[in-house]
């Protein structure tokens, strides 16, 4: 006689199953309007936005992923940044417990603003995020005009008004 024990060898199956499900979950209760930005793959990386008055720059989260497995284009005035983690072959599948990490290839694009300055984009990875700075073109960055008081010239020298009025009417 001898045991059935169901899912023992396929364990990792079982995980990979398991991680299907959840995304597919995921992704049904996500917002409509946040598919709009996203391109197809296994996982999709968290992004802040930031804007101020000099350039317009993106982090994603990239963990794991190689520098030379990132690539990031713009074209049209849309970025595109493509990537892939690799799930790493050395390890025996049937040790794993869980995997809860997410593996394989994403694609990220996003519509860049007509204020942005494409032929000066920058990229640098550091500690699992990628940053892409995103420069605005030299018209579109604020002026700031300085605003003379009392210097109008068609009155003259500004008027001065010193003491009570009370007082000047005696």
């Amino acid at each position: 006689m001898t045991r059935l024990v169901p899912f023992r060898s396929g364990l990792q199956d079982v995980a990979v199953l398991q991680n299907r499900l959840n995304s597919i979950f995921h992704d049904f209760a996500r917002p409509e309007f946040e598919t709009e930005s996203l391109a197809t793959g296994n996982f999709v990386p968290a992004v802040d936005v930031y804007e101020d008055a000099q350039k317009l720059q993106l982090r994603l989260e990239v963990p794991g992923i190689k520098q030379e497995d990132l690539d990031i284009r713009v074209e049209n005035q849309t970025l595109t940044v493509k990537g892939e983690r690799r799930f790493q072959a050395d390890e025996k599948e049937e040790n794993f417990h869980r995997i809860e990490r997410r593996y394989g290839s994403f694609v990220r694009t996003f519509t860049l603003p007509q204020t942005v300055d494409t032929e000066q984009v920058k990229a640098d990875y550091e500690h699992g995020v990628l940053t892409v700075s995103l420069p605005k073109k030299a018209e579109a960055k604020p002026k700031q005009i300085k605003v003379g008081v009392g210097t109008g010239a068609a009155s003259g020298a500004p008027k001065q008004v010193e003491g009570n009025a009370t007082e000047t009417q005696k």
